[in-house]
């Protein structure tokens, strides 16, 4: 165990508009890439900024393929949709985000002053619950990080996630037990195919002040 923290571990303070307009208000989700290459150390970077969100009970049952190489992209390319196809053969990157289906089994690891934590979680009902739940988390970090880092993202589900499990996951040993869900585009965006920003809800359609 590490020792009990006696201060307030980070300082918080607004961070500047223009990172504002980066991560959220100016970000948008692209159809085009550049033809620029995700340089490994960069997706390495992307994967240890995410790793630090928070999920319950510290689980991260995310798991995140980086499809990278034309012969891996092939591969990918018979579980898309139509309207994503080419898109997606042309980002640089494509991240399956999956879910570990035994992601409990890491709980003692990732909360070792409560190893019994594991518990919590191996119920049919709790396993799917939570690991769906939190690995949702886990994408939307994805892609808050890659924006801060300065690539530009393109989330979909429009493609057949059992083709993506039973070409990647099913006959891999070290990924037998993950699920894909999400699939999300990397790279630096282009405004070929961009569309105009739709609406968004006004806080007294949405949001409430109790």
């Amino acid at each position: 165990m590490t020792a009990e923290l006696t201060e307030k571990p980070t300082h918080n303070s607004p961070i500047p508009q223009d990172a504002l307009k980066q991560i959220f208000l100016e970000a948008r989700t692209y159809n085009d890439f550049a033809d620029t290459p995700v340089p490994e150390e960069t997706l390495k970077a992307l994967y240890d900024t995410v790793r630090m969100g928070p999920t319950s009970a510290n689980s991260s049952p995310a798991r995140f393929l980086f499809i990278q190489t034309p012969e891996a992209k092939a591969r990918l390319a018979p579980s898309l949709s139509e309207g994503n196809h080419d898109k997606t053969m042309k980002a640089p990157v494509t991240v399956v985000l999956a879910w570990d289906t035994e992601f409990y089994d890491k709980v003692p690891q990732l909360m070792p002053h409560n190893p019994g934590a594991r518990d919590w979680f191996t119920a049919p009902e709790s396993t799917l619950a939570n690991g769906k739940r939190n690995s949702v988390l886990q994408a939307a970090y994805l892609i808050i990080a890659a924006r801060a880092l300065g690539l530009d993202t393109g989330a979909m589900t429009g493609f057949d996630p059992d083709k993506v499990d039973a070409e990647f996951f099913a006959n891999d040993p070290d990924m037998k037990t993950w699920k894909s869900d999400i699939l999300i585009n990397l790279g630096y965006g282009t405004t070929k195919n961009l569309f105009p920003r739709l609406p968004r809800l006004d806080f007294d359609e949405a949001a409430k002040i109790l």
